[in-house]
């Protein structure tokens, strides 16, 4: 498709009609333009039978500049370099405690057991959760994502959220939470349902790193030379962690919304069009990059689209980088082996790309 037909026509089906859009040129011009591709009418593809989604023109997700633009400043502060640095301590002590825990284990599900379980754990640290509540958080949040359900399906969770906001509201604190009780947007507290929603997003955004995570360790077990690689050249974990992002592209794709017609490489695109942009397609692209079916742990530039591009750039990436990194860093000194036990059972969506399940042996020096 990206050879021969770039901008591809979907008919009606089981989704909705849509474009296909797969060469990285093109997902970046959609990306960069919400005044003609708005992310208002959802950025995911759903099944006819499901409807909107939920969240539209509430969540950072589902809005627009320059309503977009307002709730990620109320966010931004508490996702960026320096709470991440901030926060690299408690992230290196859980990356610590995760990776012994493994190791007691004869065998673990490396996608569940680690990538799964640190993501969860950071986004419960973001948005506040006390430490007496993490083990019932986290298992709440797995819970959710293994049954491929929004997180507002699961009674428990969507209820300890609430409570955690009616918390906050009384007893403000230095998290995510609370941030967004007090923000405001045009002047304007947000709502209550838009705080959840908010809460929803970054929740479920997580799933990405921690799918990311996984796919990272699976390309470095098939690839075991860029592994060695990078034993020898731990300097060049940052490259690394880029390449992860690249090679595992854990959000497949991001749907916009034509606002008016337009033009997109030669093709009319008409008021209301779904247009569908396969990032993981546009993380191939030869056009873009040097063997892009190579796993290089030095690949420069690499000038990827994994976390967004443009307005709606991830506001989790430089959390995310920072915690792959610190996984890299704490595996480099301290595994002495890692090795796979069994076939990797890939996820079944068309939202998220990695392993479901990923069986390996962990042992540290």
């Amino acid at each position: 498709m990206r050879a021969v037909q770039p901008v591809a026509y979907h008919p009606p089906g089981g989704y909705p009609a849509f474009w296909s859009v797969t060469r990285m040129e093109d997902v970046r011009t959609v990306y960069a333009d919400p005044e003609r591709f708005s992310s208002t009418g959802g950025v995911l593809l759903r099944p006819l039978e499901r409807g909107e989604d939920p969240g539209t023109g509430l969540t950072l997700a589902l809005t627009d500049p320059p309503r977009h633009r307002g709730l990620r400043a109320i966010l931004a502060p508490h996702f960026g370099e320096r709470s991440a640095r901030e926060l690299a301590a408690q992230i290196r002590a859980d990356v610590r405690a995760v990776l012994i825990q493994a190791a007691d284990e004869n065998e673990i599900d490396f996608a569940h057991d680690v990538a799964g379980r640190l993501s969860s754990l950071l986004i419960s640290r973001l948005l506040g959760v006390p430490e007496a509540d993490l083990e019932n958080v986290v298992e709440w949040i797995e819970e959710a994502f293994a049954a491929a359900r929004p997180m507002t399906s699961h009674g428990r969770l969507t209820r300890y959220v609430i409570d955690l906001m009616e918390q906050r509201d009384r007893e403000p604190a230095a998290d995510a939470v609370s941030l967004l009780l007090d923000g405001e947007v045009d002047a304007e507290l947000l709502t209550e349902t838009e705080v959840l929603l908010n809460c929803e997003n970054l929740l479920g955004a997580s799933e990405n790193a921690g799918l990311s995570m996984a796919a990272g360790m699976a390309a470095l077990l098939a690839h075991p030379e860029q592994w060695q690689n990078l034993r020898d050249h731990p300097e060049s974990v940052a490259s690394a962690v880029e390449e992860i992002l690249r090679w595992g592209s854990s959000a497949t794709h991001s749907m916009r919304t034509a606002t008016r017609e337009t033009e997109l490489s030669g093709h009319t695109i008409g008021v209301g069009d779904r247009v569908v942009l396969w990032v993981r397609s546009a993380n191939r692209d030869e056009r873009e990059f040097d063997r892009p079916e190579t796993f290089d742990i030095h690949r420069k530039p690499n000038r990827h689209v994994a976390l967004g591009f443009g307005e709606h750039v991830c506001i989790g990436q430089v959390m995310a980088r920072h915690q792959t990194r610190i996984l890299l860093e704490e595996l480099l000194t301290t595994a002495h082996s890692v090795e796979q036990t069994g076939p990797i059972v890939p996820l079944s969506s068309i939202a998220v790309n990695g392993p479901a399940r990923l069986p390996v042996r962990l042992r540290l020096r």
